[in-house]
Formats: C-alpha cells, structure tokens, sequence
C-alpha cells in the first residue's frame, strides 16, 4: 500500500509523515537523483562490514547481490547491543543536508527507527548515484519526517511529547534556547547527543591540539552550543556531546575541500594567506557519523564530551597539494600572501582560520575505540569522486579575492 503525505492545517498538531520520493525519470527508466544528493552512500556490503567494524550488534537488514544477510548477533565491544529488544525510537535534528544524510543511514541499518525533524525544505529521502532502486527504497520507507520549525517552540513541544522518542541527535542545534523546549517534551529522553564544535576553545600560548579539558572562549562564535552543552549538564539529562574539527566529504555544504577543488580545475594558482605552515586539521563526515552511533547507548559516552576528526595534521600548504593529489591535478602553484595588506570587503578569502588549530582525538580512541576510516588524501578522493568530480557543489566559483591577491602580487614581481 502506497503511504502519502498528510498535510493537516493546524501546524500545532503533531504529525508524522513519510517522504515523498523522486519520480522523474532518467533515460535508462530509474528515478533521477535529487541535484545535490551527489553520491553512492555506503553499499549494502559496505554497511554490513562497516557495522560489523563497529563492534556491536548488527540488526542488518539490507542484502546484497547475490546474497542476503540474516539478522546477526555482533560481539559487543563497549557499546549498547542492538538487538530488537533495544532498538530505540530515533529523533534526529536536522538530517538532510550533510551530517544526518550518513548518520540516518547508519541508524537504520542498526535497526532502530529514525524520524528526522526539519523544515521540509529539502527532500527527506532522495536516490543517491549508485544507489540501487532496491537500496533506495528500503530507506525512504523506512525513515519518517516531522515538518516543522524548531524555533517554533510550543509546536516542538506538542509534537515531540506526542511521539516519546528514547534518544535525540540534535545535529544542527545552536542555541541553548533551542534545545530547551526538546528537553520539556521529553522528560524520559535515554539519551541526548549534541553535535558542537572544536571552535569552542580558548586560544592560547601553546600550540595545540586541544585536548576536552582546555579552557574554553565564553565569547567564541560558537558560544551558543557552549551554553547548550552548560544547559544539559543542569538539566540532569544523559548527554553527550560531540565536537568536530572541520567536516569534509561528499555533500559539504562549507566551502573546504570545494574551495580548492575550484581553483585546481579552473588551473589558477591557490593564494594562501602567509607562510602556509598553519596546522589544521579536517575529519571525513563519514567518520564522524560512525562517531555519532559508537556513543548510542554507550555508558562510556555519559555526560561526556569528545573531539572527532582524522588522526593526522596537515599544513594549509599541504592541504592544497592534497586536493590536487586527490582530484587528479598537477602540482600546484601556490602564493602566499599577508591578509593585513588587503581589503577584501565581507568577502573571505581563505576558507580556514589562519591559525593552528586542531584537536586531539586520543579520548574518542580509547574511550569508544574510535579509529577514523580515511587518512586525508583517501578521504578527499572520496569527496572528490563522489561529489565534485561530477560536476557538482554548492558554491559557484568566485575568484574575486584571488584577482585581487594575485594582482597585487604579479605588480609587486614586476
């Protein structure tokens, strides 16, 4: 039986519904893919294996050419089991643009029920390319919707005390104001994750990484989850929060690894600012959501907070030569140049601060055995093959602040 979309006029009555899917057709008679969705998520032997890797139960229900995997009992390695028993009603915050994109995939095929929660402005499920008809199927009849605004207070209120979900990912929360009104509706919540930021330390004399102990900014711009994560800790509540570095991968809607990507394929110098010998480092978003489901039900993970990113730090300047490594591209030119001589206006030049930043994962490692999958150059032709390699992104190129660096710099050689 076919499931529609319900539409009621009372936008404070709670509701539930399942995605509208894509119909138009392709030449070859399959649906088209929605524009932005421009990757092969994880095959099904991919997130069997990939669940396996994690060290709990797999609930998989997916099979593969050729083959069927049976429901499975994993070893636990730390982790709550996922069994049919503990499978947990699932709300995630978010969930269409990047992060939940690979996280609501990973929660399903442990076998818990997911409902994203978002304005409806995005499809909630899309074909991805290289995803089977099958494959695509079996998620978009699997994961749920409830269209609304979260700043829409009561409306969170009525709708989340309806539904009595047993854990929250809150992935694009950022005002402790937010947050509050989840924590009302659902006095029993198991469990509240919180997607937060490395941005949140302090700077200081030292070099880095930070390690979840550092002296925090109160004035950071990303104060706002500071305080959210303050907020969890007086509500008494089962918390856990997760602090990113920079997140790259396919579907990245910040210009990181894109911002590189559009000068090395237009064949223009990169313009970095100063020696280049800034340290930074970027985590793949599909570690980062495997971070996401080991701290599920982890006793380990209460009232914790953990860094996650790639294990491996990497110059601005090495940044570049990565992405071209990854894209296919020769050895690139690279200018270096002193911010404080121009004027750019509100326009960035550069996409990462310009300082060393970076953090430790060392906890997440021995805490939840946490070992991100790709090193840097992996992961970036990942990103590479699976995203703008098919010509497609999020930000069209704008070379406006490099007209002008690389202006000044050719007049300064002549």
């Amino acid at each position: 039986m076919e499931r529609k979309l319900v539409i009621l006029s009372n936008r404070h009555v709670p509701y539930l519904s399942y995605p509208i899917q894509n119909t138009a057709k392709g030449k070859n008679g399959n649906p088209t893919a929605f524009h932005h969705s421009s990757l092969r998520y994880w095959s099904k032997p991919d997130l069997y294996s990939f669940s396996k890797s994690l060290g709990q139960c797999s609930t998989s229900r997916f099979g593969s050419v050729g083959h069927q995997y049976k429901k499975k009992q994993w070893q636990s390695k730390g982790a709550l089991c996922v069994t049919a028993s503990s499978a947990k009603k699932i709300l995630i915050m978010g969930g269409t643009r990047f992060i939940g994109i690979f996280l609501s995939r990973l929660l399903l095929q442990e076998g818990h029920q997911v409902t994203l929660f978002t304005r409806g402005k995005a499809p909630v499920a899309s074909q991805l390319p290289g995803e089977s008809d099958a494959d695509f199927n079996d998620f978009a009849s699997e994961i749920l919707h409830l269209k609304g605004d979260r700043m829409d207070f009561e409306f969170v209120k009525s709708s989340l005390s309806a539904e009595r979900f047993d854990v929250v990912y809150d992935i694009n929360g950022r005002e402790a104001n937010e947050v509050e009104p989840i924590l009302d509706a659902l006095p029993n919540l198991e469990q509240y994750i919180y997607c937060s930021s490395a941005g949140v330390y302090l700077k200081n004399d030292y070099l880095p990484p930070h390690f979840e102990t550092d002296a925090v900014d109160p004035k950071s711009r990303h104060k706002g989850k500071l305080e959210t994560e303050s907020l969890l800790k007086s509500r008494g509540v089962n918390w856990t929060s997760i602090r990113p570095v920079y997140i790259y991968g396919p579907l990245n809607y910040n210009p990181v690894e894109e911002w590189f990507f559009h000068r090395l394929k237009a064949g223009r110098p990169i313009p970095i600012p100063n020696s280049g010998m800034q340290v930074t480092q970027l985590g793949h978003v599909k570690d980062l959501a495997v971070a996401f489901l080991r701290v599920l039900g982890n006793e380990k993970a209460s009232e914790e907070v953990f860094n996650i990113s790639g294990e491996k730090y990497v110059t601005f300047d090495g940044l570049a030569r990565a992405c071209a490594k990854a894209g296919g591209f020769p050895e690139p030119e690279i200018i270096h140049y002193n911010p404080k001589g121009f004027d750019f206006g509100k326009k960035k030049a550069f996409p990462f601060r310009d300082q060393h930043f970076f953090a430790s994962v060392e906890k997440a490692k021995s805490v939840l055995g946490f070992v991100p999958e790709f090193d840097l150059v992996e992961g970036l032709t990942d990103s590479y093959n699976l995203d703008f390699g098919r010509g497609t992104f999020r930000k069209t190129a704008d070379f406006s602040t490099d007209d002008i660096i690389l202006g000044k710099s050719l007049s300064l050689v002549a």
